[in-house]
């Protein structure tokens, strides 16, 4: 294995006697990892329909392994549902360990293309906001997807520079998660092309980045709120340094303890200007020491715990909307919604440009900034009729649409749905039966399709449609 000789060098700093024991971890094989969304299914319920022999990820409570090279759940419909997420194993770690609660207020800042999003959103569980923020609009759009199949609508998709969200968010989030873009030392051995990405832009022109977005959403944290910065790198410039940077600048800034693991290894404050011993509350993990690539953690506390009730807290630019000021809603759009089995609040139901969502509580003025969503998308207006969305239907339980069609994943019908295709379903309904059916695998929503004579027209989104292989 071929690797920068400055990196080599600093490798064997860090690691003393275990340097050759990193080297050997090059030549093993890499590890598939594979997360339930408990957004739709718990552990226990995948497990005993699991297409697959899965390996617990130890450190990880919803966290698989499974054998990469012979199985392939990217091409199997529970993949469709939204079962689960293809994720590394150490990158499921910083979402994990940020201790997301029912109803806070959450920011994911590099959040693309959406692992570490979509499990705050899971442990959200339908309340709070999420909001996830990628630079980039492509990789934006990605995450947008990805949040969409996981079936999580209390959400805010950004696409901007973190410094241009602060006039809006100053002090509004209880939890902040910074996946920061790094050097990306920890992948070397998963993937090679990013030795020469390090080659290009190693740790110093990165480390410039992450102090900026370190510091900006220190601005958007709550008093008494936590932040977790994580990397995929190894450089001290990127990970303790950047940590001892926040402290310096946020004197109020805290480390807290991470949940411990046996193959985690503390972080190093000798490797900074002030030899802070907080930072040894941080985590290092290391390839050559546990079933994972390499990463960084760090879990930090703004102020006082508790110093700002996020119920009562003064957040100005909130919208609040009142009942007498909203308008009635469209005839089609009530008309379908009562057939759903779930209470909406016709206050947060907005439409712009005939397309209706039904939005977070609390958000703030989103005037002049970009996103590419705000809410669950519920689906579109056209000539005195209301189409549900594929957002919709993924956020949906079985049981809480009024007509369902439920067809086993043996079914091959499910192949045909996934493609697009026409279905016939009339071992599933009424001859006279017609509308909106959502169409499940096992009891799991895919997407909705409407009945005419038996027949079911497939409203499966055509970007998300099953390729052949």
């Amino acid at each position: 294995m071929n690797l920068p000789s400055a990196f080599e060098d600093k490798m064997k700093q860090l690691l003393g006697s275990g340097y050759n024991d990193y080297l050997n971890c090059f030549d093993e094989p890499r590890h598939y990892g594979l997360r339930v969304n408990t957004a739709k299914i718990s552990v226990e319920d995948f497990l005993k329909i699991s297409p697959w022999p899965l390996e617990r990820v130890p450190w990880i409570r919803n966290g698989f392994y499974y054998d990469g090279e012979n199985c392939h759940p990217a091409r199997h419909p529970y993949y469709f549902a939204g079962l689960y997420y293809l994720q590394e194993p150490s990158a499921m770690t910083p979402a994990d360990r940020l201790p997301v609660e029912p109803g806070d207020r959450v920011l994911d800042v590099c959040a693309a293309p959406g692992g570490k999003a979509t499990e705050l959103g899971a442990r959200l569980n339908g309340t709070g906001i999420l909001a996830a923020n990628d630079l980039s609009s492509s990789r934006a759009r990605g995450l947008l997807k990805n949040i969409e199949l996981m079936g999580i609508g209390n959400v805010l998709v950004l696409s901007e520079e973190p410094g241009r969200l602060i006039p809006y968010f100053t002090e509004y989030f209880d939890k902040i998660l910074i996946d920061a873009p790094c050097s990306g030392e920890g992948m070397f051995r998963k993937d090679r092309k990013m030795i020469r990405a390090w080659e290009e832009h190693g740790p110093e022109y990165f480390s410039k980045i992450q102090r900026s977005i370190i510091t900006q959403a220190a601005r958007m944290l709550r008093p008494g709120g936590m932040l977790l910065y994580s990397t995929c790198t190894f450089s001290p410039e990127e990970n303790e340094q950047t940590v001892e940077y926040l402290l310096e600048q946020y004197p109020d800034f805290d480390v807290c303890g991470i949940e411990g693991y046996e193959g985690f290894s503390c972080g190093m404050p000798e490797t900074t200007a002030s030899g802070d011993e907080r930072l040894r509350r941080t985590v290092r993990i290391f390839p050559h020491r546990m079933k994972g690539e390499g990463h960084f953690l760090a879990l930090v506390r703004k102020g006082i715990p508790g110093a700002l009730d996020k119920k009562t807290g003064d957040h100005s630019a909130v919208k609040k909307g009142t009942r007498a000021g909203r308008k009635k809603l469209p005839e089609e759009l009530d008309s379908f919604l009562a057939d759903v089995d779930r209470k909406f609040d016709p206050d947060r139901i907005e439409i712009h440009a005939e397309k209706v969502y039904y939005m977070p509580e609390g958000l703030p003025s989103l005037s002049g900034i970009r996103f590419l969503r705000t809410g669950l998308f519920l689906g579109e207006l056209k000539k005195r009729r209301f189409e549900p969305s594929q957002a919709f239907a993924m956020n949906l339980k079985k049981g809480e649409y009024a007509r369902t069609i439920d067809l086993p994943v043996s079914d091959e019908r499910v192949i045909k749905y996934l493609k697009g295709e026409t279905l016939d379903v009339r071992d599933f309904v009424s001859p006279d039966a017609k509308g909106w059916y959502l169409i499940c695998v096992d009891g799991y929503p895919l997407g909705f399709g409407k009945l005419a004579g038996q027949v079911l027209k497939n409203k499966y989104l055509p970007g998300w449609r099953w390729q052949s292989s």
